[in-house]
């Protein structure tokens, strides 16, 4: 029995580790990196081992860097069994069509750039297309429950634990063999941040001999929500002020919904105006919150209270869903007075890069950033405080006023890692998900025996 670490491992992106086990091979997660050029290329690369090979796919949740990659495993022959819960399933159908619309159409631009000098576009090939991510839903099986245990195959048993994280997401026990003494290795895949609304926190966490514990934020302590949210409504009440508009980059799964959320509890509470346009510019988000509405089994109390007393959680006065290519252009006529949020979260692709390319030069106008961003993005140099920078080939002055909000991560902080590890007592701890200074900050906030930082390609034997 062993494990192998094939993606963020000392890194936060491309999610996906390998567990041989009972002549078993199954794969926890198949996530795509994110990020840089030279990250993204990475997506391109061998696995490291053969999709053919592999027997199951367990499925924490649906977003991009922990299921993006799976259409290219079905096309490079994976045939097993892809395991995850009913919102996951319904989520990552979503993320992984659109990940292909993209794939296809930035495959398009380049055909026809290499095309205007004289290259072969022949060449330039999509990572995957729409077919494949069509065809990987194929291997979709069995829908996991949470905290109902149940036999992956002879000697190995399975259960999913609520995460917390996004909507359906789960942690995995997998249990090896039978008798008194099983091996228990626990996959966290992404943890929640139990401030938030809309889903509950993370279960207890069970007891294991290992575990796998993502450390995206084991360095720091997140902002309280309540002042998150007050700094919010501020900073868009400020811009109305000014006579701009307020862009806010919005990851599709669980930001965009707890944005709307907040937005129509300030509408609500007389905080912000009742007539505020609100203008949801993401085709991915606006599908993101209708399989949110089918899931309420998904939601923390007071968000399903809301939603079983027939009031929606995510309606506000004046939202308006802008699915087309022309509604998200015709946004760029409206000078002030609006609330835009559109993908993608850290301005890698999507429609944002659009209206930073018209807002983020205007002094009046604020961005506001409210989730991670990775080291090479656009949101991250905005961030860290870049004077100028290139969308679209042309060079954008940063005169918008840019907030950053850290208060509504949808991740656990140091001190939520900490609570949820605390029960599972394991002989040996391996930290992913994570940059290296994370990494090193949490593991020394740990009292245990074995903790391990594996590398990409690393392997351990039980």
């Amino acid at each position: 029995m062993h494990l192998e670490f094939h993606g963020a491992d000392q890194g936060v992106t491309g999610s996906c580790h390998l567990l041989y086990a009972q002549g078993k091979r199954i794969l926890v997660d198949c996530g795509m990196y994110q990020g840089s050029r030279e990250l993204e290329e990475e997506n391109a690369e061998p696995f490291g081992f053969d999709p053919k090979d592999i027997d199951y796919l367990l499925l924490t949740h649906a977003h991009l860097d922990h299921c993006g990659r799976i259409p290219l495993l079905v096309k490079r022959g994976f045939r097993g069994e892809i395991i995850t819960t009913a919102a996951t399933r319904e989520l990552a159908r979503l993320v992984m069509l659109d990940a292909a619309h993209l794939e296809e159409e930035e495959v398009r631009w380049k055909q026809r750039k290499a095309r205007r000098s004289g290259k072969d576009p022949k060449q330039i090939v999509p990572l995957y297309d729409t077919l494949d991510a069509l065809n990987s839903l194929d291997y979709f099986g069995r829908t996991a429950k949470l905290r109902k245990p149940f036999e992956l195959c002879p000697g190995i048993e399975v259960s999913f634990h609520d995460a917390g994280h996004i909507l359906g997401s789960a942690s995995i026990l997998v249990r090896i063999g039978k008798g008194r003494h099983p091996k228990r290795i626990l996959f966290s895949g992404d943890l929640g941040n139990g401030q938030q609304p809309i889903v509950r926190a993370p279960d207890r966490a069970p007891r294991a001999d290992a575990v796998l514990i993502e450390t995206t934020y084991g360095n720091r302590r997140h902002k309280p929500l309540g002042p998150s949210v007050e700094e919010l409504y501020q900073a868009i009440l400020d811009t109305l002020r000014r006579g701009g508009n307020v862009l806010i980059p919005t990851f599709a799964l669980e930001r965009a919904q707890a944005i709307l959320y907040f937005l129509r509890e300030g509408i609500e509470q007389g905080v912000l105006p009742e007539g505020l346009p609100v203008f949801l510019d993401s085709p991915m988000a606006i599908s993101a919150t209708q399989i949110f509405r089918h899931h309420p089994e998904c939601f923390d109390k007071p968000t399903r209270a809301l939603f079983e007393s027939g009031k929606d959680p995510f309606a506000l006065p004046n939202l308006h869903f802008t699915r087309e290519t022309a509604e998200s252009m015709a946004l760029n006529q409206i000078v002030s007075g609006a609330v835009i949020m559109a993908g993608s979260g850290m301005c890698t692709g999507g429609r944002i890069r659009h209206h930073l390319k018209h807002h983020l030069w205007r002094e009046e106008s604020s961005v506001i950033f409210v989730g991670y961003a990775a080291n090479g993005t656009l949101a991250r140099r905005i961030i860290d405080g870049a004077k100028r920078v290139k969308i679209f080939g042309e060079e954008i002055p940063v005169r918008a006023r840019i907030h950053t909000i850290g208060g509504f991560s949808a991740h656990a902080d140091q001190e939520d890692l900490l609570r949820w590890y605390a029960p599972i007592d394991p002989e040996v701890t391996f930290l992913v998900h994570g940059e290296p200074e994370s990494m090193q900050a949490f593991a020394e906030r740990l009292n245990a025996t074995r903790v391990l930082m594996p590398k990409l390609g690393d392997f351990y034997h039980f």
